[in-house]
């Protein structure tokens, strides 16, 4: 499952998959719990292939944090947990993106992006950023 698939809803803790559309929503499951929940138009919803964080130069698409965040930890979870210091979280994500925007990227994202890549990793879906990564090649060459 792609990260095209994969939603943030706003008020709601974790991250959800999309199930089914129905005709005032659709239905979610819960990554954490696996219970599914209704979702409807009115909710703030976030698909993480849309979110990017900023840097000096450009957004750097979400996928590519995680898969830098990946490689740093050589597919293991994080070595920061989420509720380690501001000072430790920086630290930690200007080691994954050292040029990250500090004045417009907080603590609290880099908490959700930790948060948000150990229950990517729990699930086993963070495997599709290496085809996501190998097709981004792909199109650049053609």
């Amino acid at each position: 499952m792609s990260l095209e698939k994969v939603i943030s809803i706003s008020g709601k803790p974790g991250l959800y998959k999309l199930v089914t559309q129905t005709r005032g929503g659709f239905v979610a499951e819960s990554l954490m719990d696996n219970k599914r929940i209704s979702v409807s138009v009115q909710n703030n919803v976030s698909v993480l292939s849309e979110i990017a964080i900023y840097t000096l130069s450009e957004e750097v698409p979400l996928g590519q944090v995680f898969q830098k965040i990946k490689d740093k930890e050589n597919g293991a979870k994080t070595s920061v947990k989420p509720k380690d210091g501001k000072d430790k979280l920086e630290e930690y994500f200007f080691e994954v993106l050292p040029n990250y925007d500090e004045d417009r990227v907080y603590a609290s994202d880099i908490k959700k992006i930790v948060q948000w890549y150990n229950l990517l990793h729990e699930n086993n879906l963070l495997e599709d950023l290496v085809s996501m990564k190998e097709e981004n090649k792909k199109e650049e060459s053609e």
